[in-house]
């Protein structure tokens, strides 16, 4: 079981089971989302249980997904595909240990240019 919360603690969440490893999104939309790149793992929604979602606000960022967020401190915290049966987490919404690594980076044709990527993981420019 693994747990995690917002900033203020209005929404907390409990994942069953083990993380998947997580991915960086450097695309644009979870660069201003998030104010750097998105790291999320993508769980089972089975797996996944909400408390305080009445604190939780969705935004429709586009036809295919929502983003959610604490409507009382701002976290990011998920980004929840309508056509999927997974939920992505943040993973700096959890609490430690993670027991995972990140696995890859994706959307680096997107990526700022204030940062470069050199940890050595796999880069998809899409």
């Amino acid at each position: 079981m693994h747990k995690g919360s917002c900033l203020c603690g209005a929404v907390n969440f409990e994942v069953a089971g083990t993380l998947p490893p997580p991915d960086a999104c450097h695309c644009s939309d979870c660069r201003k989302q998030s104010g750097h790149f998105f790291a999320s793992t993508d769980v089972p929604r089975e797996a996944l249980t909400i408390h305080g979602a009445d604190n939780l606000t969705w935004f429709k960022s586009s036809e295919k997904v929502r983003r959610g967020f604490c409507s009382t401190c701002g976290s990011s915290l998920f980004w929840d595909p309508f056509e999927q049966d997974w939920t992505a987490i943040a993973m700096g919404a959890f609490d430690l240990p993670t027991d995972t690594r990140l696995k890859m980076h994706i959307y680096v044709a997107d990526k700022g240019d204030y940062y470069d990527i050199e940890d050595g993981l796999p880069q998809n420019r899409h």
